[in-house]
This record gives C-alpha cells, structure tokens and sequence, in this order.
C-alpha cells in the first residue's frame, strides 16, 4: 500500500552530513540507517547467561550490542560471546588499557572508551594500534557525571561546553594517531544538557554521533526523558545510532528505540498500531485489544502498519492510511479495512485472532515480494 505521507515535505528529517564508519558488518553514519543498540547487564565472565541476553536483544531487533568488559575474566569471555552474536560487539572499557587490547584480539567490533583515562600517551597508542590492527572502530563516551577534573575546574560545573570540549579533546588523540574510525556520544542525564551538548559537537566535527539520555530513570520515565531528548536531536537531523538508557529489561531500551525512530519516519521495524485512547463512543474494549494485538504480534519484524479505532469517527480516516484496520461500528460488529479499503465486517469476540492472522499474511506477502528479484 502506498504511504502518501512519505511524499509530504513537512514530514521529512533533513539528516546531518556525517561520515561513515563500520561497526562489524553494521554502517555508522552517512547514508546509512540509524541502528539501535543496547547492553547486557549480566557479568560478562558469564558467558552463557550474557549470550544469552544478546540472543534476546538481537530477536529484538537490536543492530548493536554492549557488554562490559571491567576485568580480564569479562575479555577473556568476549571470543565465545563474539562467536554466537549475530550482531556486531561493542566492548565498554574504562581506566585498564590492556582490557581494550584483549577485546580488540577477542573481536570486538568496536571499543568504547574514553582515551583521557587510559592513561600515558603510549598507553592510548597501544589501544588504538590494537584497533586499528583488529579492525575495530572506537565510540568516545563523554558523560556529564565523568567530566575531567581540568574542565570541571575551568567551567565550574558540567555544562555542554566542557562536555564537546572534552569530546574535541579526544578525537584529536585519535586524529592525530592518523585514526578516524570513531564515533562520539556526549550524554548527560539532564535533557537540556544533552540536546545542547549534541547541537554544539554536530557543528564542530562530522563523525558519526551515537546520541542517548544517560541514566535516563526507570521505563516509564526514562522513556519519556529519551522520546524528548533523543526526539528533538533526531527531528534536527542528529543521531547516527542511538541508546535509550533504562533502568528496565534490555530488550525494553530496543522497543523503545525503534518506537521512537518508526514514529519520526526514520527507520521501520514490526507493526505500527495507531489507536485511540478510548471513550464512551468504543464499540468494544480498545485499550485490552491493543495490550493483546501488542504481545501476539511482537514477533513480526516486516514494517507494516495497524489502525484499531474504536468508532467511526475517526476510525475510516485512519484505516485509509493503514494496511490492516478495525474500526468499531456497534451491535457487537467492526468493519475490517485491507489496504484502506472498506473489506468485510467481523464479529468483536472473533476480532482479535482474525486480525492476528491478517497481519501475519499481510506480513508474509511483503517479506516475499521484498526478496523476488526486480
């Protein structure tokens, strides 16, 4: 089905000039889609119970996945761990350099660390002839909460000038090592910090950025504080990959993260339920449909699009624009609309395993038609 908004010039992010990197087999930057990540929480030493998360986040669409690597038992796992992921390996390194050579030889994709606490010149040196020999890219993490003592000391308190500032600083290390495979994040868990910090790095340097909301909080609000941090950074056109941090299930932070970008128009995963809040006017129970219709169709991937209206004020609007609509019209009955079209009418009780099977077809026909040859 056609998508006539994706025509509407007021309905397009103008994406920052950024240039590309490779994380493993996944683009940064550039042309490249804006790719999802997350972290493990588990003990990386643990192999099987982290392999075990990775194996959850990548079913849950994550492109990239971190795990911490804070001691030689965790990087001494990291091979097993690389071997069953199906997704590129980021490997967190802070303050022990030599955790960053022997993640860089286990085949992480990437080492995210920052280079002003690796320690001497030659130490840095070390990290990044172990990436560059490895063929890993590097993410400079800044934090608000971790600013360096020198910069805290010349602004007085964290703010977006020393968090770029230090970013600068960094990239200059590696720049001046002839290493330009690096991303930056400068994140803070106050929203107007954050947004700042990001508008001012996006001007000054053209490396891919991996933006998010630092210890966001816990899912409900930590979703909120990254829907609007990350959203206004993503609605200028910043942000090559993103984490939203939250202190919840992994798994949740990847919903969350193409929630986000399949609600600006930015990337498309899985099926998109537009639905009303419900009211008097409902002819069956909106709100318990789409908690259902939510957990039986999590497993499909393919991008389609699902309106479940609860009366026909709205709902014959909406189902023009969808693949797959229901609309409640009373006596126990809803009218069922393929491509926005007005199809047959279905019983309410019956509604919901109905619209299951719907979408999985519909689903299925788009997965065919996008792997026949043109």
């Amino acid at each position: 089905m056609s998508q006539p908004h994706t025509l509407r010039p007021w309905r397009t992010v103008v994406r920052r000039k950024s240039r590309k990197i490779r994380v493993g087999g996944v683009e940064v930057g550039g042309d490249a889609p804006i790719s999802v990540q997350s972290m493990t929480n588990t003990l990386t030493a643990d192999a099987g119970a982290t392999i075990d998360q990775v194996r959850q986040l990548e079913e849950a669409g994550a492109d990239i996945v971190r795990v911490s690597c804070p001691d030689e038992a965790s990087t001494a796992a990291l091979p097993q761990i690389v071997r069953a992921a199906k997704v590129p390996i980021v490997a967190d390194i802070h303050f022990h350099y030599r955790r960053g050579i022997e993640a860089a030889k286990a085949g992480a994709a990437c080492l995210r660390i920052n280079p002003g606490n690796i320690g001497s010149p030659e130490r840095v040196r070390e990290v990044i002839q172990a990436a560059r020999d490895h063929g890993c890219s590097i993410r400079i993490g800044v934090n608000a909460g971790s600013l360096e003592s020198h910069l805290l000391e010349k602004y007085g308190e964290p703010c977006p000038d020393a968090m770029v500032e230090s970013a600068l600083d960094h990239a200059r290390i590696l720049q001046d090592h002839d290493f330009h495979e690096f991303k930056i994040s400068v994140k803070a868990s106050d929203l107007f910090m954050t947004v700042a910090a990001y508008q001012m790095l996006a001007e000054a340097i053209d490396c891919p950025l991996h933006i998010g909301v630092t210890e966001a909080g816990g899912q409900r609000i930590g979703t909120v504080k990254s829907s609007i941090g990350m959203g206004a950074l993503l609605w200028a056109g910043i942000g090559d990959t993103l984490r939203v941090s939250l202190a919840a299930d992994p798994v949740e932070e990847v919903k969350v993260g193409f929630d986000l970008l399949k609600s600006l128009g930015l990337r498309h995963r899985g099926v998109n339920i537009i639905a009303c809040p419900s009211c008097a006017r409902q002819g069956f129970d909106v709100i318990r449909t789409v908690e259902t219709l939510e957990a039986r169709l999590a497993h499909i991937a393919t991008p389609m699009s699902l309106s479940i209206i609860g009366c026909v004020v709205n709902g014959p609007g909406e189902a023009l624009m969808t693949d797959v609509g229901f609309t409640g019209g009373g006596k126990g009955a809803g009218m069922v609309y393929l491509a926005g079209k007005a199809d047959h009418k279905m019983d309410n009780d019956r509604m919901v395993d109905h619209i299951v099977d719907l979408v999985e077809r519909r689903a299925a026909e788009l997965e065919r038609a996008s792997l026949s040859p043109t």
